[in-house]
C-alpha cells in the first residue's frame, strides 16, 4: 500500500477540507437521492424548504439557497416544467408571486426525504451526535448564515 501524499500548506486550507467532505456527501446524494429521483441538490432543497414553510416569494427562497434571481429564475423554470411547483399569485400582493408545490412536489419532497434517511445514517457512521450538532453550526458559520 502506498503511503499517503503529504498535504503540505493544504493541511490547513479550510477550503481544501470542505472540498473534501463534498465529494463524499454528494456522491452519497447521487446515489440516494439525485439519481432515483432525478434531482440536483438544489431543486432538492428548494422542494424541502416549500414542505417546510408553505408557499414562498422567490425572493425569499433565492436567499435561503444563496442564489442570484437569474440562477433562481432557471431552477424554478426546470421545477415547474416537470410540474413540481407552480407560480400563484400573492394573496396579500397581486403584482408578486409565490412559489408553491404541486401535488405531485410534494410527493417528490415526501418521498425525497425518506430516502435521505440512509443518507443521513451513513454519514452519521462518521460522527457522533455532538460531532454533528457542531459541525453544523461550525458550517453555518462559514456560510454567514
Amino acid at each position: 500500500m502506498q503511503e499517503r501524499l503529504s498535504l503540505g500548506v493544504l493541511s490547513d486550507v479550510l477550503g481544501y477540507h470542505i472540498a473534501q467532505a463534498r465529494v463524499t456527501t454528494m456522491d452519497s446524494f447521487v446515489r440516494h437521492i439525485g439519481q432515483p429521483f432525478g434531482l440536483r441538490t438544489v431543486e432538492y432543497s428548494l422542494l424541502l424548504l416549500l414542505l417546510a414553510n408553505g408557499p414562498q416569494a422567490p425572493k425569499r427562497l433565492g436567499q435561503a439557497l444563496a442564489l442570484s434571481a437569474p440562477n433562481l429564475t432557471l431552477l424554478l423554470d426546470r421545477l415547474q416544467e416537470r410540474g413540481l411547483i407552480r407560480r400563484e399569485r400573492s394573496p396579500t400582493d397581486g403584482r408578486s408571486h409565490n412559489i408553491v408545490l404541486t401535488d405531485a412536489g410534494r410527493r417528490m419532497a415526501d418521498d425525497g426525504a425518506a430516502a435521505a434517511a440512509p443518507m443521513e445514517r451513513e454519514l452519521d457512521d462518521r460522527l457522533s451526535r455532538a460531532e454533528r450538532l457542531m459541525l453544523i453550526e461550525l458550517l453555518r458559520k462559514v456560510a454567514g448564515r
